[in-house]
């Protein structure tokens, strides 16, 4: 392996063999939702509910991928990617979640994996990034603890399709979000705010993760399975022990209730006895722990911004009444705001600077996080399957995009990955979220993170500075620092 250490002239080089790549995700790129017997998912109906999604704006057109893949596949081999992380929409492939397949959604993705390879560009599929069938959310979505298995079913069909073809799958991207941002806060689809409810959530999703590995493995031996989570770096606002130890709280909530019964086979014991106020736990069954420990062959890691929090007391609150969602929000002048879920921890606003998402730009927090996971969770190779910044520039009076602030976050955040891998931490791989500006949930199109600006009128691509640069730094597998 090459020696990561700068070299001179501050010179960084990543070790041999490191994946670059960029990321999309179905609902927020394809459009056709209602084509080729696609059925409709939990964010086509969130998206019609009043107030839930800004402007109204639905992702029915988004960037329409589904039509225009050859070229955007033909702007991407321009781009020298090497790889490209993209999600399978369930109710494409399954219009009612579960029973018959519909073969013109397998079709495509078929279509989109050999165009991939074709160009010399790996493919990473992530089965679920949030796009529930609505006809499962009829019959409880994640609530519904058949849904785990629904999952199975669904990631096996997939797997069966394109197995021989895709080296790793992904089974969940972000969970977190599903079950604390759509069942807690109710900011994302289907838009519930329970926070007992949540942590049941967590567990299916958990529990999907591990019988969706195995369906995985056993429909497509040679494959590796991996999934995506949203780890958050938790800072205490203070020395003071109570926002101490609603730090630990909170990363309980955000980080290990997903790693540790993955990775280590058991749920933290401090996070089961924070909850037991709001939650008995009684939908963990004696085998489920057994089944969700699998592991994984690599740990999809997506980071963009650190969180610091306080303990209830700071703020004096003692509920979640009329708190708006945590980790949306943070940002100089807002006022603190509830840890997605729970009564023990709040954010509270940092200093900037800011992305267009008012979230803190701070690389170095980035390298904190990936050696904590190296350290805490020894011998488990991780790849960043997503990072970025949304910036809202475009086309200037030349037609370019120049966009040096996404430049400038690209290039610190990076230099952060190669500090942690010189630190002992096993990153094999960089994603940058992402390919095209597209329809960002309940923000609707108005935050920007692609590396190609997209006319939404249009539907024109334009890349950015960004995009050239990055290809440069895929072509010589470093940057300087």
């Amino acid at each position: 392996m090459t020696d990561v250490r700068a070299a001179d002239r501050g010179w960084l080089t990543f070790p041999d063999g490191f994946v670059w790549g960029t990321a999309t995700a179905a609902y927020q790129v394809e459009g056709a939702a209602d084509e080729d017997g696609r059925g409709p998912s939990i964010w086509d109906v969130f998206c019609r509910t009043l107030g839930k999604v800004a402007r109204g704006e639905t992702g029915d057109v988004a960037c329409d991928h589904y039509h225009r893949v050859e070229a955007d596949l033909d702007l991407m081999a321009s781009l020298g990617l090497p790889s490209y992380r993209f999600s399978v929409a369930w109710p494409r492939v399954l219009p009612d979640g579960t029973g018959a397949a519909n073969q013109r959604g397998l079709d495509f993705y078929r279509r989109l994996v050999d165009g991939l390879l074709e160009r010399g560009i790996t493919p990473l599929p992530t089965l679920y990034h949030w796009d529930l069938p609505q006809a499962l959310q009829e019959r409880g979505g994640w609530a519904n603890r058949e849904s785990a298995q629904w999952f199975a079913d669904y990631a096996a069909v997939v797997a069966d399709a394109l197995g021989d073809v895709v080296g790793t799958f992904m089974t969940l991207n972000e969970p977190w979000c599903v079950a604390f941002l759509g069942h807690a806060t109710g900011v994302l689809a289907p838009g519930f705010t329970d926070d007992a409810l949540a942590l049941q959530v967590v567990h299916h999703l958990n529990l999907a993760h591990g019988l969706g590995s195995a369906a995985i493995r056993a429909a497509a031996p040679s494959a590796q399975v991996s999934l995506a989570l949203n780890v958050a770096q938790v800072y205490p606002a203070s020395d003071d022990p109570g926002d101490v130890d609603a730090a630990r709280h909170a990363d309980g909530l955000a980080n290990r209730i997903f790693l540790d019964p993955i990775l280590r086979g058991a749920y933290p014991a401090d996070v089961v006895a924070d909850a037991e106020p709001w939650c008995d736990w009684s939908f963990v069954l004696p085998d489920d722990l057994a089944t969700i420990g699998v592991g994984v062959d690599v740990l999809g890691v997506n980071y963009y911004t650190p969180s610091r929090v306080v303990g209830p007391s700071s703020v004096g609150a003692a509920s979640l009444d009329d708190a708006p969602a945590g980790r949306w929000t943070e940002r100089a002048g807002a006022r603190p705001v509830a840890w997605p879920g729970t009564r023990l921890a709040w954010t509270v606003p940092q200093p900037g600077p800011f992305t267009d998402m008012g979230w803190r730009i701070e690389p170095s927090s980035f390298t904190d996080l990936l050696t904590r996971l190296s350290r805490d969770y020894p011998g488990v190779p991780m790849m960043v399957t997503e990072n970025g910044c949304a910036f809202g520039d475009g086309p200037g009076a030349d037609g370019r995009v120049h966009d040096d602030r996404r430049i400038a976050y690209l290039q610190d955040h990076l230099a952060a990955v190669h500090a942690a891998i010189a630190a002992g931490a096993d990153v094999r791989g960089y994603y940058l979220w992402s390919f095209l500006d597209n329809f960002e949930w309940s923000l609707g199109y108005d935050k920007r993170f692609g590396l190609v600006h997209v006319d939404y009128d249009s539907l024109v691509r334009t890349p950015k500075d960004s995009a050239s640069w990055y290809s440069d730094v895929v072509r010589a597998n470093g940057l300087l620092g």
